[in-house]
């Protein structure tokens, strides 16, 4: 039988009469690293909320760590640990002070003892009395990360956290989710990044307030449907103006000296490509994560404007 962290059904939140989330069903199991994408505004972060006890739902149901959403938030919350995508702690206190302040406000025992093991498992000591408002990007996340891990949660929630990071604290970021993952920790991950999304156990992708698909990266690429064709050498803005408004192509991207474009019918995309751009040399390649979510929130878009 599995082992659900998180199991709801129908969520649905609404502000006056905008439905920001509506009938989000999803499961999660323990150990597991989900990622949660969408475009800005999709629900991302208000779905989030309402599994960790932060925000009451409208309609619907389900259980986070075996407890009810609706009726016992407040233990969910004490059992997640939740980092936001903007720094919440004490610029003007070090990071010491940060964590021991965190360790008071959840009335934690042996608080200087805790505070050393999250410094030490983090990589922290050496910074440990630096100001955190002096600290780069990449600091303060593990900052932020130490400060929602020290009460040890069994589930955690993160909203985009490593925007505005560079590249190598963004490596070094996943290496501690990965390895919090194998210690049976839960992790709920919201991204913008396709590269993030493949370091993921599955998926979700949310736009308009629906889960339009979910699954592991490779169900998700094999189940698109899309075919994608790629041409090196193409630098002319009108072919790919053409491209982006012809209705048989769904995405267009220019990597370098290689276009990419995709759509649902493979006919339909050759028959295009050959309109626009007959001279260039087509081959048919795997589809991207991108191309996939792409065309999917272009379907979604379709469906509720």
């Amino acid at each position: 039988m599995l082992d659900f962290t998180i199991d709801v059904h129908g969520l649905t939140k609404r502000y006056g009469d905008r439905t920001v989330v509506d009938q989000l069903s999803m499961q999660v199991e323990r150990g597991e690293i989900y990622g949660f994408l969408g475009p800005n505004g999709s629900g991302k972060t208000t779905s989030i909320r309402m599994m960790c006890g932060l925000l009451t739902p409208d309609a619907g149901s389900g259980h986070t760590l075996g407890l009810d959403v609706v009726r016992e938030a407040g233990a969910i919350k004490r059992r997640v640990g939740y980092m936001t995508q903007r720094f919440g702690l004490y610029e003007d206190l070090s990071i010491r002070e940060n964590l021991g302040f965190i360790a008071r406000m959840y009335g934690m025992d042996r608080r200087d003892e805790r505070v050393n093991q999250s410094l030490a498992k983090l990589g922290l000591e050496s910074r440990a009395d630096q100001l955190a408002g002096r600290l780069s990007g990449g600091w303060k996340q593990r900052l932020a990360l130490a400060a929602c891990m020290l009460h040890e949660p069994e589930l955690l929630l993160l909203d985009e956290p490593t925007a505005g990071v560079d590249p190598g604290a963004r490596r070094d970021f996943w290496n501690e989710i990965h390895g919090l993952a194998a210690r049976g920790i839960t992790v709920l991950v919201s991204t913008h990044y396709m590269d993030e999304a493949e370091r993921c156990h599955r998926l979700g992708y949310i736009a308009y307030g629906h889960l339009l698909v979910s699954g592991t990266p490779d169900e998700l690429l094999q189940q698109s449907g899309l075919a994608s064709r790629s041409a090196v050498g193409i630098d002319d803005p009108a072919v790919v103006s053409a491209l982006e408004h012809d209705s048989a192509v769904s995405t267009v991207t220019m990597l370098g000296d290689t276009l990419r474009a995709a759509g649902p019918d493979a006919a339909a995309l050759d028959a295009a490509l050959a309109k626009h751009a007959k001279d260039a040399h087509w081959q048919a390649v795997p589809p991207t994560l991108e191309e996939v979510f792409i065309h999917r929130s272009r379907q979604a878009a379709d469906n509720y404007s």
